[in-house]
């Protein structure tokens, strides 16, 4: 989607086939939200690999970026992208989108033997995420990322946490690498349903659900000590 809004931004006008053609991930993404994130985007691979990487940094005792900024400035990224898109009659987008500058790179490293200026700019995302914001650029700056979070914010498709399963390991928000709070129910938008919290939950607390909108937060995981302790403070008051 973010091709044909790019073209269309810079050349001011529409074209049809090209719109067409993004009615079949637009519709994806309405119904499983940022899924390309998680499941497609070639950079992604790239960038777990970068935090991977991070982690085995961590264990030997070295330090790594774990900064925390707003999520809203990739909404910025967008706008000042298509708005220049506009201004200049460039895609600019595209030159700071990475699924589209990994592609362009693999193509000059068959086609040409070498590599261009989007591999440094590619580069310097790799160490942001190292050295700045764990996932900074796919969390903070990337324009793609923005627009698939505001296509899938009503997706059908979503994580739900099982509060009477759920024993408040919390877990879940340790794997997440977007710094969401699915121990309290905090997905949102920016959730790619990439299902790590899913996979990490040691009592299957976490399953997908079909609805439009987040569960609002239940609380305490009815099989972790806060809930327990609740509960006996309660008894002993009624008693």
């Amino acid at each position: 989607p973010l091709a044909p809004l790019g073209q269309m931004a810079a050349s001011l006008s529409v074209y049809w086939p090209f719109i067409l053609t993004a009615l079949i991930p637009v519709l994806f993404t309405v119904v499983l939200g940022r899924f390309f994130c998680g499941w497609i985007c070639p950079a992604t691979l790239l960038y777990e690999l970068n935090s991977n990487f991070a982690a085995w940094l961590r264990w030997a005792g070295l330090k790594t970026g774990n900064h925390i900024f707003d999520k809203r400035i990739k909404y910025g990224v967008l706008g000042l992208g298509l708005v220049g898109s506009a201004l200049t009659g460039s895609v600019l987008v595209a030159a700071v989108y990475p699924p589209a500058i990994v592609g362009r790179e693999i193509y000059y490293v068959l086609a040409l033997s070498g590599f261009g200026a989007g591999a440094v700019f590619f580069l310097g995302t790799m160490l942001f995420d190292l050295l700045v914001a764990r996932r900074g650029f796919c969390r903070y700056l990337c324009p793609g990322g923005a627009l698939y979070s505001l296509l899938g914010r009503y997706r059908l498709l979503r994580i739900r946490r099982i509060v009477e399963t759920c024993n408040d390991c919390a877990k879940c928000n340790v794997v997440c690498e977007f710094g969401l709070d699915p121990l309290r129910d905090g997905f949102g938008q920016e959730c790619n349903n990439c299902t790590a919290c899913m996979a990490v939950c040691p009592v299957d607390a976490m399953t997908f659900t079909l609805r439009f909108t987040d569960i609002s937060a239940q609380g305490p995981g009815h099989q972790g000590r806060q809930f327990q302790r609740d509960q006996d403070s309660e008894q002993k008051e009624a008693a």
